[in-house]
């Protein structure tokens, strides 16, 4: 099996857009088969007992209401990633609510304010419980429709899968885990499946809806038989479209909207590719059926239409932060500060813990940021280790300060590599302590995590 693990998304397996979701939300153990039929089914913890869990699917400015019922042997929360709502709902064990013991629930009621392509996960043990299954997709639609002929969901993700049982591996504290790259699995996945096949027509045009769930894995895709645009980033619409020339990346818990022209004739397969080591897999393929009738290609899309109250003026006057990463394996942290004691790397190693912010590892009593809501602020973030992190912010989405002075895209969580130095401005949104932390979330749990208070 181990060869098999290694291959990417071959089989059908797309999620299908529902209209609603039920008003329960249960995280319970679930038998489901995640490797190829021949294989026995593997354990997991989902919403609903499904992978990925229920889908989510509201428009723009509809309530959302979900009773969440934990029946799992731990602990949970859920996390409403990338929405910008009451910090209550936030879903941080911690911070912004006590975990939902086991038998319990938490009403989770909030506003979609923003369209766009969002998930939600588990937020307490999270490097333990994401990788065990706990995700889903939460779809937030346009007032109106966009101008495509069909969308689809692709969450990717990797499992850590015994090669012989199909059974996860559940040794989830591995310091080899926490002070490298963080858990990567053996078996990539779409949707909960070992594949993905979607048909599609010559010339079509597909909304893809891209989220990376995986734990750390950074995916480097490709299209393939497709022209393609980028129209939003972290369910951020662009202001004009970006044409796909070449590859592009996608961080753990970032998302991505493209929309993609079908330029593979009849009979041919078009594909999403996955590159690793400079070799291409299909991740999910499009085999290409002819066009009813005469096709044609369209013009460069239109961009979606933005959301409310996203400008982050005053950059040039904002006030100024530091965010320093350091420590994991070959990094040069000599020592850091560990629940108000200072201790060596090699005392920080026996504790299993291995990342510093600022010289402090793991949530601080003081914030990163004192803000007021509505101020704009500016967070310098160096990557003083020689591993990629995947800083996400929540509840605000932040545009990078470029080289150039000028502001990219709205995103909520951002790839910053070894040894870089970047620079995000945003404005504090609801009042609430907010979590900023990496999403490689081994490293989460293994001290990269800060947070912000807005008042």
């Amino acid at each position: 099996m181990s060869a098999t693990l290694g291959l990417g998304a071959l089989l059908p397996g797309a999620i299908r857009a529902s209209t609603s979701g039920p008003q329960l939300l249960t995280a319970r153990v679930s038998d489901v088969q995640l490797a190829p039929p021949d294989y026995p089914k593997t354990q997991i913890w989902g919403y609903d007992g499904k992978m990925p869990g229920t889908l989510i699917r509201v428009k723009q400015g509809d309530r959302v209401e979900r009773r969440f019922v934990n029946d799992l042997p731990q602990a949970s929360s859920v996390h409403w990633h990338g929405l910008r709502i009451n910090n209550a709902m936030d879903g941080v064990a911690g911070l912004t609510q006590d975990a939902v013991q086991p038998g319990e629930t938490f009403d989770y009621d909030f506003t979609a304010q923003d369209a766009g392509t969002y998930w939600y996960h588990a937020h307490n043990r999270s490097m333990e419980q994401v990788a065990r299954g706990l995700y889903g997709a939460l779809i937030v639609e346009e007032p109106e429709p966009v101008d495509v002929d069909r969308e689809e969901l692709l969450i990717l993700d990797d499992w850590l899968l015994n090669p012989e049982t199909a059974q996860l591996d559940t040794e989830f504290e591995t310091p080899h885990d926490r002070s490298h790259a963080g858990r990567r699995g053996n078996y990539i996945a779409t949707n909960g499946s070992s594949g993905t096949e979607l048909p599609v027509k010559v010339s079509e045009r597909l909304r893809l809806r891209l989220i990376n769930a995986a734990n750390a894995r950074i995916f480097e895709l490709d299209l393939s038989g497709f022209d393609g645009w980028v129209m939003a980033y972290d369910g951020m619409p662009l202001d004009e479209p970006e044409k796909v020339e070449g590859s592009f990346l996608l961080a753990p818990g970032q998302r991505m909207d493209l929309f993609v022209d079908v330029t593979a004739v009849a009979g041919e397969v078009a594909h999403l590719v996955r590159i690793d080591d400079d070799e291409g897999f299909s991740q999910a393929a499009f085999p290409v059926a002819p066009a009813e009738n005469s096709a044609r290609m369209r013009e460069t899309p239109n961009p979606l239409p933005p959301n409310p109250n996203m400008s982050v003026p005053g950059v040039q006057t904002a006030r100024r932060f530091e965010l320093n990463m350091e420590g994991g394996a070959m990094g040069r942290l000599q020592s850091a500060s560990l629940n108000g004691k200072e201790m060596s790397f090699r005392e920080l190693v026996a504790a299993n813990q291995f990342w510093s912010f600022n010289g402090v590892v793991g949530m601080t009593d003081t914030p990163l940021a004192q803000l007021s809501s509505g101020e704009t602020a500016r967070v310098s973030i160096s990557n003083d280790t020689v591993f990629p992190h995947a800083m996400h912010l929540h509840g605000m989405h932040f545009r990078e300060i470029l080289d150039d002075g000028e502001l990219g895209p709205l995103r909520d969580t951002l790839l910053v590599f070894g040894g870089e130095t970047r620079e995000i401005a945003f404005v504090a949104g609801e009042p609430g302590k907010w979590i900023f932390h990496c999403h490689m979330l081994a490293h989460t749990s293994s001290g990269m995590a800060t947070w912000v208070n807005v008042t």
